[in-house]
C-alpha cells in the first residue's frame, strides 16, 4: 500500500476544530514566539530604552517647567502615562515580528498543518506578554529608582498591570492587521510608529489637556492613551478609577471587534 502523499495530510484535516483545540494551538504557537525572544533578547532593546529615555527627559529635563516647579508632583502623574505609552509602543513589535515571519514562509507552514487557521496570529500576539512585561519591569525599576511611589496597594498595582497588559493586546490587533496588508517591516515600524504619535503626545501623558487648544482637548478627552493613564493614576497614585475606566474598556472592545476580523480577513486572503 502507497504511503499518503503531502496533498492528502492537506485534505485531512479537520474541518471544524474546537476552542479547546484553539486555545492549545494558539499557545504552541505562542511559547515558539517566546523562545525566540530567548535567543535574540536584543529585539526587546528599542521598546525598553525609548520610555526610560523619555521619562528621564521629561523628568529632570521638562519636568520643572511643565509642572510648574513640583517636580515630584509631575513625576507621580508622568509615570503611569509612560507605563500606557510603554506598552502601546511594544504593541508595534508584534507587527514587524509577524511582517518577517510571513517574509520568510513560515506561515504556509502553518497553513498546511491541521491546526486552528487563527492559532497562529492568536499565538504571535499572546507570546508578546513577555515584551510588555519586559517592558514595564524595567520601566517601573527604573521610575523607583528616580523616586516615584506606589501610593496604593498590592492588589491595584497587580491590576494595573494585567489592564495595561490587555490595553497592549487589544490594539496589537491593530499591528497585525496593518502587517498582514503591508508585507514589509520597515514599512509597518514607520506607519505605525506615525500612529502612535497622535495618540501618546496628544494625550495628557506629559501635559494637562487645560493647556491646549479646545479641539485638541476634545480629542485629548476621549483618546484612549488619556484614558488609560487617567485609570493608571486611579489605581496606583489613588483617584477616579471607574469612569476612565469605562472609557479604556470600550476602546478595548471596540478595537479587538473591528481589527480582529480584518486581521482573519487578511490573513485568509493571503493564504488564497
Amino acid at each position: 500500500m502507497s504511503s499518503p502523499t503531502y496533498a492528502s495530510h492537506v485534505e485531512a484535516r479537520p474541518l471544524r476544530i474546537s476552542p479547546a483545540q484553539t486555545v492549545r494551538h494558539s499557545l504552541a504557537l505562542a511559547r515558539r514566539n517566546i523562545a525566540k525572544f530567548a535567543k535574540s533578547p536584543w529585539v526587546l532593546a528599542d521598546v525598553v530604552l525609548t520610555p526610560i529615555l523619555l521619562l528621564v527627559m521629561f523628568v529632570y529635563l521638562f519636568g520643572g517647567a511643565i509642572g510648574g516647579g513640583d517636580l515630584e508632583a509631575y513625576r507621580q502623574a508622568l509615570v503611569p502615562g509612560v507605563m500606557v505609552m510603554t506598552v502601546l509602543q511594544a504593541s508595534i513589535g508584534i507587527g514587524v515580528s509577524l511582517c518577517t515571519d510571513t517574509s520568510t514562509g513560515i506561515f504556509d507552514r502553518f497553513r498546511s498543518m491541521p491546526i486552528a487557521r487563527s492559532a497562529p496570529l492568536i499565538g504571535a500576539v499572546l507570546s508578546d506578554v513577555i515584551r510588555y512585561l519586559v517592558c514595564l519591569g524595567t520601566l517601573v525599576a527604573v521610575a523607583l529608582a528616580m523616586g516615584y511611589r506606589i501610593e496604593t496597594n498590592p492588589v491595584a498595582a497587580l491590576a494595573a498591570v494585567g489592564l495595561l497588559i490587555g490595553f497592549a493586546l487589544s490594539f496589537s490587533w491593530l499591528s497585525v492587521y496593518i502587517a498582514l496588508l503591508v508585507k514589509d517591516p520597515t514599512s509597518v515600524q514607520g506607519l505605525l510608529s506615525i500612529g502612535v504619535l497622535p495618540l501618546t503626545f496628544a494625550s495628557n501623558v506629559f501635559v494637562q489637556p487645560t493647556t491646549m487648544p479646545d479641539w485638541l482637548k476634545a480629542w485629548s478627552d476621549v483618546n484612549p492613551v488619556s484614558l488609560m493613564a487617567e485609570t493608571m493614576r486611579g489605581l496606583l497614585n489613588g483617584g477616579e478609577v471607574a469612569g476612565p475606566l469605562l472609557g479604556c474598556l470600550a476602546w478595548m472592545v471596540g478595537v479587538v471587534a473591528v481589527f480582529f476580523p480584518l486581521a482573519m480577513r487578511a490573513y485568509r486572503k493571503n493564504a488564497g
